[in-house]
């Protein structure tokens, strides 16, 4: 069995690094993609409504309760990597249309092949920067914004400020949501930052992660949904505390941003990098 495991084992070098795809040792049809060692995404190719990573949850199911239940969504998925939540969507909401951008073309191309998608699945994967892609979309667009781009551990500065933050706001629908995927640690300057940035153009707004990473005692994922209504604080809260790992909803944000202002381009700074031994015991 471990031998035929590690036969499915795929290693490239792709435009962004070494990507790994190591298949999951509890889950026969489910692999992890790696880039130069850190965990990107976590794919169930039987079952797409999987989700292995926290965050990952967290966005779906933000996902889940900004529309009824199977409303086709159109949606915008800032970041590619194995495309789990576009895999997800695809089933839970059958008929969305979905756009996808990635920078990396070569891993696109090796998850195509070593990942295929759902025939009819509705998801169309453009290889391109992020920010350059949506300066050149028309307004009110999408439902759903899906922001989760990393090169390396780190987003880009270039998506870190006032100036993307309005692009973003102006593709969204008058009732659409963004959906923010936020790396930080102690102290939290850059989350609050982004915080900030993200409700000058989107006010109403709210958090979703672990305490502890909230409370700033440790590097983690914070998952924004922000828009122009009020976000479902009682149903996001539900979700987050019933997860395998429970999470906490913030809704103070004026208290948890302290003051800090919106990123403008010529001083945003690119996300922190993760402690190094942060990926040491992850699948």
């Amino acid at each position: 069995m471990a031998q035929r495991r590690a036969s499915r084992r795929r290693v490239e070098t792709v435009a962004s690094g070494v990507a790994e795809l190591v298949p999951d040792p509890d889950r026969d049809t489910a692999f992890t993609l790696l880039l130069d060692g850190a965990p990107q995404s976590h794919v169930d190719l039987a079952d797409p409504t999987y989700l292995q990573f926290e965050y990952i949850r967290r966005m779906a199911a933000a996902i889940d309760l900004v529309a009824a239940p199977g409303r086709p969504l159109r949606t915008l998925h800032l970041g590619g990597g194995a495309l789990t939540l576009p895999r997800y969507l695809a089933t839970t909401r059958p008929g969305s249309a979905q756009r996808v951008v990635e920078i990396d073309g070569p891993l696109v191309e090796l998850v195509r092949r070593e990942l295929p998608l759902p025939a009819q699945a509705g998801i169309r994967v453009r290889v391109g920067d992020a920010r350059e892609a949506v300066e050149g979309m028309k307004d009110s667009g999408y439902d759903v914004i899906v922001l989760d781009v990393f090169a390396g551990a780190r987003t880009p500065a270039h998506l870190a400020s006032v100036e993307f933050a309005r692009h973003l706001a102006r593709v969204l629908a008058p009732d659409g949501w963004l959906i923010a995927n936020v790396a930080d640690g102690p102290p939290l300057k850059h989350a609050r930052s982004q915080v900030a940035t993200i409700r000058s153009v989107l006010p109403q707004a709210c958090l979703v992660a672990d305490a502890g990473v909230l409370r700033g005692r440790r590097f983690g994922n914070l998952v924004v949904l922000a828009g122009r209504t009020p976000p479902p604080v009682a149903e996001l809260t539900r979700r987050a505390a019933g997860d395998w790992f429970p999470g906490r909803v913030e809704t103070d944000l004026d208290r948890f941003a302290a003051g800090a202002i919106p990123v403008l381009d010529a001083v945003a700074v690119a996300s922190p990098a993760p402690p190094a031994a942060l990926f040491g015991n992850r699948k």
